[in-house]
């Protein structure tokens, strides 16, 4: 099964782990859960043969306002604290599933966020259950065994089919 390169602006492809800024995918996930009015997007394409195979977003908690909706239970952090990042949607194009680009894109995450000083990571995946049926829109946030794999432990239960995990640096 091949692992995709990430590929930094500039870089030939297959020189390694790296990345690209600024694709803009319209009706993620993410753009829904964005404050009205930010045109913006930070995240990760990633290339798997050359090709881009998929993306995800990662960007401070702070550009996604509906992420306020979230339960803070137990919690006792600043929700506006830009310092904390999230990881909220992604995209795999048809033809490269199943291929390891959304763990890999997940891994990526870490070594983009710790790069820009983030004090922490969050994402907020849906649990899957074998035979249980999930629609793709529910599992554009990830699934929590790809953060685990990545680093990320879970740190509440807001809800019974969604975890926060994190990663603090």
């Amino acid at each position: 099964m091949p692992v995709p390169a990430l590929q930094e602006p500039g870089q030939g492809v297959g020189r390694g782990r790296g990345f690209r800024r600024g694709t803009r995918l319209p009706a993620t996930s993410a753009d829904r859960l964005r404050a009205p009015g930010v045109g913006h997007a930070s995240g990760l394409v990633a290339y798997l043969d050359g090709e881009p195979a998929g993306w995800c977003a990662v960007e401070p908690r702070t550009a996604y306002v509906r992420l306020g909706r979230v339960p803070w239970a137990g919690r006792a952090e600043d929700k506006t604290d830009d310092g904390i990042w999230a990881v909220t949607c992604f995209v795999t194009r048809a033809g490269f599933r199943h291929r390891g680009v959304s763990r890999a894109l997940a891994r990526a995450t870490v070594d983009f966020a710790r790069q820009r000083g983030v004090r922490a990571l969050e994402s907020y995946p849906m649990i899957t259950q074998p035979g249980q049926e999930i629609t793709w829109d529910e599992l554009c946030v990830g699934s929590r065994s790809i953060f685990a794999d990545a680093g990320f432990a879970e740190v509440s239960h807001p809800t019974p089919r969604r975890v926060v995990m994190r990663i603090d640096f």
